[in-house]
């Protein structure tokens, strides 16, 4: 499978974000990617840095505005597209979605982001409810796609589910990056932390990860915080964890091919989910053991 990758740097320009990514699709298109996979709510500026109501007016419907263009877009190329959206279920009731594209541009699945994060500069819980698809894979022409959304990537119970539920490989669009006051040091260890966990689940799962991050630096409007520099890394690695890719913080397009078969190899190699005690593990579904 050829996997496109977009790590981008948005503006306030919500068209222009959009025919930027409409254009790098076409590239990766012509180079060969059969799967496209673009960065968390790619749309736009990550809005989550304050509680805003009139926020909500960027919302949009699913099947909607951004489904039908890049429906298009994957029907005319012959691509599978996972796009990023905010959206608008219900008045009051909204969500951070990711929507599959078939290559005739039907929508091949949706999964709602189930774990929601509420921090400084990332109120998430102020916009989205959790989701309520459970952690089910995804089936398309390219294979069964595991897609999570960006906060999911530091479960591995979320990992495990879908590996268990038949997912190829595990799809994280992701929006994270930098408060400026941390130093350097901390900056480094949440940056290593973030691409450890993710290639733990691929090692203990037995199957590939791509993580797509977005970059550039998104001021915050209130004023409160410094902003985010989102410090793109975005990277694809092997069921071994091995990294396939790896990029650094710059804009990037880049097309990298997964061996599909090696999953089965590693698995043989190492028998996780042979030797798991599925009979000792009730106690995963309470909060905590007193």
């Amino acid at each position: 499978m050829k996997v496109g990758i977009i790590q981008q740097a948005n503006s306030a320009d919500i068209a222009e974000n959009i025919q930027k990514l409409k254009e790098k699709i076409i590239q990766l298109a012509s180079d060969g990617a059969e799967l496209i996979v673009m960065q968390e709510l790619h749309n736009g500026l990550y809005f989550c840095q304050t509680e805003d109501t009139d926020v909500f007016d960027q919302a949009e419907t699913i099947p909607g505005h951004s489904t039908d263009t890049f429906g298009e877009l994957a029907k005319e190329l012959g691509v599978v597209i996972i796009l990023s959206l905010f959206e608008k279920r219900a008045a009051g009731l909204y969500h951070n979605t990711a929507v599959v594209l078939e290559k005739d541009g039907s929508i091949a699945g949706v999964y709602r982001k189930m774990h929601i994060p509420d921090d400084p500069a990332y109120y998430e819980k102020f916009y989205f409810t959790p989701g309520d698809l459970g952690f089910n894979p995804i089936d398309t022409s390219v294979g069964r796609l595991g897609v999570l959304v960006c906060w999911d990537q530091w479960y591995p119970e979320a990992a495990r589910l879908m590996a268990m539920s038949g997912a190829e490989l595990l799809i994280y669009p992701t929006a994270i990056g930098w408060e400026s006051t941390d130093s350097e040091e901390e900056k480094q260890r949440q940056l290593d932390a973030w691409i450890t966990i993710q290639r733990g689940h691929a090692v203990a799962n037995g199957i590939p990860v791509v993580s797509v991050n977005r970059t550039g630096y998104e001021s915050d409007p209130s004023g409160q915080t410094n902003g985010i520099q989102f410090w793109g890394n975005s990277f694809i690695c092997g069921p071994q964890g091995e990294f396939l890719f790896k990029a650094d913080v710059k804009e990037i397009t880049q097309i990298i091919e997964i061996d599909k078969k090696r999953t089965e190899n590693v698995r043989r190699w190492w028998p996780f989910f042979r030797d798991r005690r599925i009979d000792e593990y009730g106690e995963l579904t309470k909060r905590w053991i007193d």
